[in-house]
């Protein structure tokens, strides 16, 4: 499945270091990771995926597909700006939000309108159906694999 994954631009090295391990995990268990393609949260869990395997893909904010860091697979170039949060959101079966401001918190919004199932590592306070706080990489993980409808172990 695809999980997109969602976060902060610019990062510390904890937040940045439990990026790495989504992704690594995501791709540990085959998914393909969808991500904004830039900096922070983006570039950590597609260095974890990569280092896995896995696939990539980033979509980008601005016109130039070279600006997406060294680990995305597929840059998908959209010229939008962050009108562009929907498309991450949309292209993800799941998704796991790291850390991130407001950025992020618009893509959460828009994940819980595509009835996509959200886990919240680190990031935003939400009460709400679809989204699921978590604790560990692990745990956002499962959480997506279990509210995907049709994957393995979905409710």
């Amino acid at each position: 499945m695809r999980v997109a994954v969602i976060g902060g631009s610019t990062v510390d090295a904890p937040t940045y270091d439990t990026a790495v391990t989504v992704g690594r995990l995501l791709g540990e268990r085959g998914h393909t990771v969808v991500c904004g393609g830039l900096g922070g949260v983006m570039e950590a869990v597609c260095e974890g995926a990569s280092q896995a395997g896995a696939e990539t893909v980033g979509i980008l904010p601005g016109e130039d597909r070279s600006a997406a860091n060294g680990w995305v697979d597929t840059p998908i170039a959209t010229g939008l700006g962050n009108a562009r949060n929907p498309l991450v959101a949309l292209n993800g079966d799941g998704v796991i939000a790291i850390d991130g401001a407001t950025g992020t918190l618009s893509e959460i919004g828009h994940a819980l309108d595509f009835g996509r199932p959200v886990a919240g590592l680190r990031t935003h306070g939400i009460e709400t159906a679809g989204f699921e706080a978590v604790e560990t990489p692990t745990a956002a993980v499962e959480y997506v694999e279990r509210a995907v409808p049709g994957e393995p172990g979905a409710r």
